[in-house]
């Protein structure tokens, strides 16, 4: 079966991550899987190799453009070169390549709610037109089900729990010392602010933030926070992206890996913590206490974000700490791929 998968970035993101782990354990089962992708900035690989064959479109920057501009024109740059009929799946992973595809699977990782009218159109052709739709968790699929009458197949995301469980921390930890970390950057789906004002309430642990490639402009955002850190004199370590090889050695050698988002898929950065033995706090979501249940601790406001995070780093739960290693091993990559390729064959014969 040759399979089309199609992102917007070359760049780490859930989503693309996502692609790209998918696309390897579909080759891994037999399959002819290739992946295509916007390459912003010049970018001409992606952030790590890759073993399936790729085609990266040139997406340069353009001074002044708006988000939604810039969405448009990719859109446009993707679908003028992209070939479906050289598939026998072609399957999208977000809103923009599902609008550059033509008739398609989409992967509805989760749902976002734009105010700006181009955002918004752009969002909701790719949930309508695809003819099939994959949720990585049930409370996506309901979200899905209950606001636009779309029936989804669930298939969770893998993980590379082996990358994770043998990664080796000490070298973060000297760094640091007794560190929090969070995955994912400075963003309001992120629930960057409440994660701050839980810093405020323990200062003494380091806060590090790893993370924050986006399509998005959040200057606005990350402003707000900036100043509302001077407010509470806290000092974020704020690493930006970080390099593919280093990111598991930073997550293991985290004391605790905080995930405050407001809306989430699945939450993958927090499985890849679970494999690496970390505690785990999240905020307390639907699809949270869907996959993560028996393996974190929840909370919600940054008072009780900052509470559940002390518990974490100072009173030792060995049992949440296996069932988190046993929860991110369950999740494997050729788990999913071979559930997409039964989905697959029922929604594209």
């Amino acid at each position: 079966m040759r399979i089309a998968l199609l992102t917007y970035s070359t760049r780490p993101r859930g989503g693309v991550v996502h692609t790209l782990a998918l696309a390897e354990a579909l080759a891994d089962l037999g399959q002819e899987a290739e992946v295509w992708a916007l390459g912003r900035g010049g970018d001409r690989r992606f952030y790590r190799g890759v073993r399936v064959p790729v085609h990266i479109i040139d997406c340069p920057d353009v001074p002044f453009e708006t988000v939604g501009e810039r969405v448009l024109r990719s859109i446009d740059l993707l679908r003028e070169a992209f070939t479906p009929s050289a598939y026998d799946v072609v399957h999208a992973q977000d809103c923009i390549t599902a609008n550059a595809a033509g008739p398609c699977v989409r992967t509805v990782h989760h749902l976002d709610h734009f105010t700006t009218p181009q955002l918004a159109a752009c969002h909701e052709r790719a949930l309508v037109e695809p003819f099939a739709h994959v949720c990585v968790s049930s409370a996506v699929a309901a979200e899905l089900r209950e606001g636009w009458g779309i029936s989804a197949s669930v298939i969770p995301n893998g993980v590379d729990a082996a990358r994770f469980s043998a990664a080796d921390g000490s070298a973060w930890r000297s760094r640091f010392g007794t560190y929090v970390l969070t995955v994912g950057g400075i963003e309001p789906r992120k629930g960057s602010l409440d994660l701050l004002g839980a810093h405020a309430l323990l200062p003494e642990y380091p806060l590090v933030i790893a993370g924050g490639e986006t399509l998005f402009d959040y200057r606005g955002y990350r402003a707000a926070w900036e100043s509302r850190a001077a407010e509470l004199g806290v000092a974020p370590v704020v690493l930006g992206p970080v390099p593919h090889d280093d990111l598991p050695g930073l997550v293991a050698g985290a004391a605790a890996f905080a995930f405050p988002s407001t809306k989430e898929g699945f939450g993958l950065a927090a499985m890849e913590a679970l494999a690496a033995g970390v505690p785990l706090v999240v905020r307390d979501l639907a699809v949270f206490r869907e996959v993560f249940t028996g393996a974190a601790l929840f909370a919600g406001d940054p008072a009780s974000l900052a509470a559940a995070l002390r518990e974490a780093v100072t009173v030792p739960s060995p049992e949440r700490v296996a069932a988190g290693r046993a929860l991110a091993a369950r999740h494997t990559w050729r788990r999913a791929a071979a559930a997409h390729l039964e989905f697959y064959g029922t929604v594209c014969s």
